[in-house]
């Protein structure tokens, strides 16, 4: 069984146009809304591949009901708790060159005993069987601590959990031991702790200073940094790294796939749908090779989507064919 876990959904709206003016007006060529937030989106991709998973988290107002008739009306049960106030909106503009510019809204408070309310509801789920993905940003008021106080409850009942945080989240969920998790180059950069790579990379707080400094870790290093997150007992780590490709280091299996050659529309989505593609080889009990099959087909296929629409699953088996493995 398959728990995606979404602190902070989303409707989100999808922008097209050829070039952002900023500080001047814009005429949009097509507008998209989509159900989101990370991990309903890695629900929506698992559906679309032919699995099942239960969506739950946070949903408020208009639009949290609106998210939750999509996805019931998409097949995927849901289990939320309700909080006060209005599910944000998140809008995403792409531009003909394929540039993203990402306007998200912080989402509703979510008080103490909703908090608790959700931990509870999870540690019910919780067992041998049951795989708990965390996914994206948390809300004011649960505590950058949430993901780490799940992980340490539902290890309890023997469930496994995937990772995919960032930033103060990120760091403290690692200290509670996720199984598996699925970082990109940016966030093992910024976060991963110093003594792995030798530099002090986390003390950047974004992306646009890390490339201001001109921050950009080798692969080697970020062979080392996801090495160093196995010896502290992290079984699975999976570094996306966009064009370049990604990293998998599966147990004892660890090789590099150079990116799949696609028509790309945006890469919104792409790591949502890796996430999705290891939570059903973790379901399906698939071998290392047909999970980086997998992971890889499914990343390719979301960038050829338009806004956070799961690709096709006749599309992902079709790229997993040319899938190119690279052993260490």
């Amino acid at each position: 069984m398959i728990i995606t876990v979404t602190m902070n959904p989303a409707i989100d709206k999808t922008v097209d146009l050829d070039v952002l003016q900023q500080g001047g007006l814009n005429r949009i060529r097509h507008v998209e809304y989509d159900a989101g937030g990370k991990g309903i989106n890695v629900s929506k991709t698992i559906r679309e591949l032919g699995g099942s998973s239960i969506a739950t988290g946070f949903l408020a107002g208009g639009s949290g009901r609106t998210i939750e008739r999509v996805l019931k009306e998409s097949g995927i049960e849901t289990d939320f708790v309700w909080a006060d106030g209005e599910t944000r909106t998140n809008t995403k503009v792409i531009e003909k060159n394929g540039k993203l510019t990402e306007l998200n809204e912080p989402g509703p408070f979510i008080p103490k005993e909703k908090r608790d309310e959700l931990l509870q509801k999870l540690v019910r789920y919780a067992g041998e069987d049951t795989l708990f993905v965390l996914s994206g940003s948390v809300p004011a008021g649960v505590g950058k601590d949430i993901y780490g106080d799940i992980i340490r409850l539902v290890h309890k009942k023997g469930s496994a959990v995937l990772l995919d945080a960032d930033g103060e989240v990120f760091r403290d969920a690692l200290e509670a031991g996720p199984d598996i998790i699925k970082p990109n180059r940016m966030e093992l950069e910024e976060y991963a702790m110093p003594e792995h790579c030798g530099k002090m990379l986390h003390d950047l707080s974004d992306e646009g200073m890390l490339q201001d400094a001109g921050v950009k870790a080798s692969e080697a290093e970020l062979w080392e940094i996801a090495a160093g997150l196995q010896a502290d007992g992290i079984r699975t780590v999976v570094v996306s790294m966009g064009a370049d490709g990604a990293l998998f280091l599966l147990g004892n299996y660890h090789v590099k796939c150079p990116a799949l050659s696609v028509k790309a529309h945006s890469t919104v989505g792409a790591g949502d749908a890796m996430v999705a593609a290891l939570a059903c080889a973790w379901d399906e009990k698939l071998g290392e090779q047909e999970t980086v099959k997998l992971c890889m087909a499914a990343s390719a296929g979301a960038v050829t989507t338009i806004g956070t629409k799961p690709p096709a699953k006749e599309l992902v088996e079709e790229l997993a064919q040319k899938v190119i493995i690279e052993k260490l």
